[in-house]
């Protein structure tokens, strides 16, 4: 199967942005992190005053984030709003990649709106404005030309592409229209010759139970801190 290297993933945001989505980046010294409108994520490159002093700066007042880390050092101005704990899933290359007969488009940064508007109903907050400037995103639409389901690419490594925003509007769930865009996301990284994993809250048991039936095998539990600039 395929493993997530331990000194990518313990710090994933970090290495996209020094890498794949090095575009994206803002950042002082040991400190970097996404646009506000592409994605509430922020890294360091090691848990220390230095760099969470530097991340700091890179936030406006009362700006929040996410950043991934077993430890947390406190510094003033920066607030631990909550944790999450994620575990981390990496589908194996010898899974096969089912057909779909589910009309699946491909989704552009026209649909922005669309996007946000249900990844809301999923996961509040995530899914901004900019994120699907992040990968390739595909939905299904309902008769009406309804946006109900979509599922795209967040947080890319070299070798390695996060799949994310999978999310269904609760009136069409358990169609299997989630999963058949998963699986034209992992045919995508197949072509492209990387590696498809992701990330979903421990808690999300229906979730994560949904990612083991297709094949993924979690790798690592890790922590994300939600912290907000308050001076």
């Amino acid at each position: 199967m395929n493993e997530l290297p331990e000194e990518f993933f313990a710090n994933p945001t970090w290495h996209a942005l020094h890498s794949k989505h090095r575009k994206f980046a803002k950042c002082a010294g040991d400190a970097c992190r996404y646009p506000a409108d592409v994605g509430p994520f922020a890294a360091i490159r090691a848990p220390e005053i230095g760099p969470m002093l530097q991340l700091h700066s890179l936030f406006e007042a009362g700006e929040s984030a996410w950043i991934i880390g077993e430890e947390y050092v406190e510094v003033p101005g920066l607030v631990r709003e909550e944790t999450l704990k994620c575990l981390q899933m990496v589908l194996p290359d010898g899974v096969s990649v089912p057909d779909t007969e589910i009309e699946i488009e491909m989704l552009s940064d026209g649909n922005a709106d669309e996007m946000v508007t249900l990844t809301t109903l999923a996961f509040p907050g995530f899914f901004r404005q900019r994120t699907c400037e992040m990968g390739s995103y595909y939905g299904v639409r309902s008769p009406s030309g309804e946006l109900i389901a979509m599922g795209g690419e967040r947080l890319k490594l070299d070798g390695f592409t996060e799949i994310s925003a999978v999310c269904t509007h609760p009136s069409f769930r358990g169609r299997g229209l989630a999963a058949a865009i998963i699986w034209r996301l992992v045919r995508e990284h197949r072509k492209e010759g990387v590696v498809s994993w992701l990330h979903v809250a421990s808690a999300n048991r229906r979730a994560a139970e949904l990612y083991l039936r297709m094949g993924f095998e979690e790798i690592r539990e890790v922590i994300l801190h939600r912290i907000s600039r308050v001076d």
